[in-house]
């Protein structure tokens, strides 16, 4: 009766930390989705309107104009997209100097007309409206 019992638990813990993982891969592709179109309108020269699509704490973090400066000075010299491919993703509860949340930190491989390799790092959250929305971002 306990081996039965001890299987049964077993299979139980099972089908939870597997459902755990497939509800994580799930928002992984979710947030990869919303990363890619925010990055679009970066790519556009939509600087201020990817500021007004970032997430709540990104836009309490960095006012608009110094957004839209420091996508001039940094992104726009790399020139056109290439090329963009998911590197990683990694969903995340929990990051350093950030409130916790729900985050995925995603690492594209990108490829710029003036800078042919790149590692882009894009960081959606779960927003108050429930709407992963990008709170950071970085390029290598």
């Amino acid at each position: 009766m306990i081996t039965k019992m001890g299987w049964l638990v077993s299979v139980g813990l099972f089908l939870v930390v597997g459902s755990a993982i497939a509800q994580e891969a799930d928002k992984e592709k979710i947030a990869v989705v919303a990363a890619e179109k925010w990055l679009a309108t970066i790519d556009n020269g939509q600087y201020a309107g990817s500021w007004q699509e970032a997430a709540t704490y990104f836009r309490n973090a960095v006012s608009k104009e110094q957004w839209v400066q420091s996508l001039q000075a940094v992104r726009k010299p790399l020139g056109k997209l290439q090329s963009r491919q998911v590197l990683s993703k990694s969903y995340r509860i929990s990051l350093p100097g950030a409130p916790d949340g729900e985050y995925v930190v995603i690492q594209f491989k990108t490829s710029f007309e003036n800078k042919a390799s790149a590692v882009e790092t894009v960081t959606p959250m779960m927003d108050k409206d429930g709407k992963w929305r990008v709170s950071g971002y970085f390029i290598k």
